[in-house]
């Protein structure tokens, strides 16, 4: 049993940063890609930017270079570093985590957090 709890999220002026963060809780758990997501009202929900266990980065465009995501392995914690915010990014922000536990080896499971208001307004 795995559970994502994200901090970070509030109403933010256009231009302004904001920084989010989710930590995984539970034992006997590895986690491969962690990533956050976002979803407007009326619009699907879309990727914002993945990383893996190793480092790797993925991003949406419409977020990269002003977007960084980063993570801590040691505290199962992953970041967003959110810089030069636009009203078009205002929506929920869900941490999403790929997790194996140690005694099932070979299967991998999806684990949402509950989202977090990042609102960008003047």
């Amino acid at each position: 049993q795995v559970q994502l709890v994200e901090s970070g999220g509030g109403l933010v002026q256009p231009g302004g940063s904001l920084g989010l963060s989710c930590a995984a809780s539970g034992r006997s758990f590895s986690i491969n890609e962690m990533g956050w997501y976002r979803q407007a009202p009326g619009k699907q929900r879309e990727l914002v930017a993945t990383i893996t266990s190793g480092g790797s980065t993925n991003y949406a465009d419409s977020v990269k270079g002003r977007f960084t995501i980063s993570r801590d392995n040691a505290k199962n914690t992953v970041y967003l570093r959110m810089n030069s915010l636009k009203p078009e990014d205002t929506a929920v922000y869900r941490c999403k985590a790929v997790v194996r536990p140690y005694a099932a080896a070979g299967t991998e499971y999806m684990y949402w957090g509950q989202g977090t208001q990042v609102t960008v307004s003047s």
